[in-house]
């Protein structure tokens, strides 16, 4: 009997797991691998990505981890960016790693990734994600990073 309940916890379990891999990220939920086709060419312009509400980014620390973020161009560049991202893991993994994965509409695009530190490119992408969301202008705080990504 303590046989097939440790069966069934651990099938629940694994079940739980795939279904949380397959879903998410969920809200400010952290998942793992980003399911979909993946792009078969590189992207040289990515302005399609205003139309897109949300991207998801993957990058990989001991195992595959994926968050939901703002993502948008300017000029046709893509950038990705978040507050307080000294914090985050996912945002230092992809300051040393560099590469990563983005999914936009359930396309998934091979990136790399550049931290932005030039004072106007990342006015470019603030302004770039105040016009996406709709927002009045308003300062950039201090604690905000910006990403560039381009396709891999």
């Amino acid at each position: 009997m303590i046989k097939k309940m440790t069966v069934g916890v651990a099938l629940l379990m694994a079940a739980g797991m795939l279904t949380f891999t397959a879903l998410c990220p969920c809200g400010p939920t952290p998942g793992a691998y980003l399911f979909g086709a993946e792009a078969q060419a590189p992207i040289n312009d990515w302005s399609f990505i205003d139309q897109v509400p949300l991207c998801q980014l993957e990058v990989t620390t001991w195992r595959p981890h994926s968050v939901n973020l703002n993502c948008m161009s300017s000029q046709g560049q893509l950038y990705i960016s978040c507050s307080n991202c000294a914090a985050k893991s996912w945002s230092r993994t992809a300051v040393t790693m560099g590469i990563a994965r983005i999914r936009a509409d359930e396309i998934v695009y091979p990136v790399t990734l550049q931290r932005v530190t030039d004072a106007a490119e990342l006015e470019r992408a603030w302004a770039a994600r105040l016009r996406k969301i709709q927002q009045e202008p308003v300062q950039r705080p201090s604690h905000w990073w910006s990403f560039r990504l381009s396709s891999r």
